[in-house]
């Protein structure tokens, strides 16, 4: 479905199977309107239609779709030869073409328990649900009527965007209204009503649906041109399309995310070291009376003022974050589907993932779409092993740099106090602080002062060390590289005695996207800043 490192965006389709004639005109120019908006708002984006190509209004999309050069994919409700019996005669040659130019013809599996006697409604239904959960946006050609209890309508497809009212077979519908949203065209059936047909109208969070979109078009013009060859998995299983797209998506978030880091440390180092200018540039201006002094503190005020903009502008600490929960999203994912796993990681986000990132919630539910994995692997060298070396390394590292901070931290602290005692035992002795000065200082004032801009020198590399190393979030992070370490030493051992289950690897994407949430979690907290 994507040969190129961007993120497609995915528009479901559902929709009533009879139409007016006469209404087919305004629907037809109403979906156009709204499919071309969309394409517009996402200059760098592909966007892909699918729809379970019922007569009707899945057709008619279908149409539109073609018009404007859109990908399809068909999500048939149960195998072709059964489903077209549902057809009339008529409609069977427009599903034949619209299936002859997909890019992608598959049966949806079933999302709810299998009843023992399911009927057509009963798949019918669970098109429905994995069209909703599978899109970014659902199109709902409707007349706006209320959903029935166990239905298989559109007025149930919408109801499962934006409520969730189905019933999985494992876990919950934790997706809601702010992770997908529904553009309602209206569709008559029955008698006649006096609104018009193709009326349009949004349903669900339009802010959070255009953040969603707005992100997703960020990142795919960021990656489009990156390079991203290597590969995060062994040379076998590589006839997978789908692994290859996570793999390209994994590397182009892994590279952005690293470039963002780059940039949001050197921000905050020079952040840092403004506030710090600006301290001691003020303390001589106070303390030694040196006027000039004055012009510095506004320069590093100037120049602190543009560090902190050009750091919002280009969002670096967001997208350091959100593309490195990216890219560990995606490898997660790619790992369960070399794995030969069914499961998916997008049903392993916790809710506060689900609504703080919902457009890489959104990511994942578009790729792979009706692609199920081709073979089973050793994941232990690659994943397990592999993530293992990773945390030991990183900890070795996070520990070396912990030390430093409190060896600089330590050594602060020591000169301040021997400052602080040499002060007191200046103004003692020379100063009359208690009793009539021992030793005759000729000037004081001049010592004084001296020892004034010494302290507040200190105070100023203070201010640098919290400014810097106190946004590097050092002892949580060593922490966290610990416990991971110890977790896949752990895993190691689960998999030598009962085996690479696929409850055994849900357990280990599990873990490890729940120790992304956490990192992204206290990372969100370190924000560039201006501390004086």
């Amino acid at each position: 479905m994507n040969g190129s490192n961007t993120i497609p965006v995915v528009v479901g389709v559902s929709g009533h199977r009879e139409l007016h004639e006469g209404d087919r005109p305004a629907l037809y120019a109403a979906v156009k309107k709204e499919l071309t908006a969309l394409a517009a708002r996402c200059p760098h984006t592909p966007f892909v239609l699918l729809s379970s190509l019922a007569a009707g209004a899945d057709q008619l999309c279908a149409d539109v779709a073609e018009e404007l050069g859109w990908p399809l994919l068909a999500a048939l409700p149960m195998e072709r030869e059964e489903y077209e019996k549902g057809f009339a005669p008529g409609e069977l040659a427009g599903f034949a073409r619209h299936c002859a130019r997909a890019e992608r013809v598959f049966t949806v599996p079933p999302t709810e328990a299998v009843p023992e006697d399911p009927d057509r409604d009963y798949f019918y239904r669970q098109a429905g649900v994995y069209i909703s959960a599978h899109s970014h946006i659902l199109l709902a050609l409707w007349d706006g009527g209320k959903p029935t209890e166990g239905g298989c309508g559109t007025a149930e497809t919408v109801s499962f965007s934006l409520r969730g009212a189905y019933s999985p077979a494992r876990g919950a519908a934790l997706r809601s209204g702010r992770n997908e949203a529904v553009i309602h065209v209206f569709t008559p059936r029955g008698d006649r009503t006096e609104k018009p047909a193709g009326e349009l109208r949004f349903l669900g969070s339009r802010e959070a649906t255009e953040e969603m979109l707005r992100k997703t078009d960020e990142f795919n013009a960021l990656a489009a041109p990156l390079d991203t060859s290597g590969s995060i998995l062994p040379p076998d299983g590589r006839d997978d399309g789908v692994l290859d797209c996570l793999e390209r998506l994994h590397n182009a978030a892994d590279t952005l995310s690293l470039r963002f880091s780059a940039l949001y440390r050197r921000l905050l180092m020079a952040l840092a070291a403004e506030g710090t200018v600006l301290t001691m540039a003020f303390l001589l201006y106070d303390e030694a009376q040196a006027i000039w002094m004055i012009l510095v503190c506004g320069a590093m005020l100037l120049a602190a003022t543009l560090t902190l903009r050009y750091a919002r502008r280009e969002a670096c600490h967001r997208r350091y974050i959100e593309y490195r929960a990216l890219a560990e999203c995606l490898r997660v994912q790619a790992y369960l589907r070399y794995a030969g796993s069914g499961v998916d990681a997008a049903e392993l986000l916790s809710w506060r993932e689900q609504d703080e990132t919902a457009w890489i919630l959104a990511a994942l539910c578009a790729l792979g779409l009706g692609v199920p994995p081709p073979g089973e692997h050793d994941i232990r060298l690659c994943w397990v092993e592999g993530q293992l070396q990773y945390h030991r390394g990183a900890g070795k590292k996070a520990r070396r740099s912990a030390r430093l901070s409190e060896r600089v931290v330590r050594t602060t602290l020591i000169v301040s106090v021997t400052l602080y005692v040499a002060a007191v035992f200046f103004e003692l002795v020379c100063g009359g602080l208690v009793f009539r000065p021992v030793f005759a200082v000729g000037n004081v004032e001049l010592f004084r002062t001296l020892l004034k801009i010494a302290l507040g020198s200190l105070s100023a590399a203070t201010l640098f060390i919290a400014s810097y190393y106190g946004k590097q979030s050092l002892p949580r992070s060593l922490s966290d590289h610990d416990k991971m370490a110890r977790f896949y030493e752990k895993m190691a051992d689960q998999l030598t005695m009962r085996g690479q289950t696929d409850e055994l690897l849900e357990v280990l994407a599990r873990e490890e996207l729940i120790e992304n949430g956490d990192w992204c979690s206290y990372q969100r907290d370190n924000t560039p800043d201006i501390s004086f």
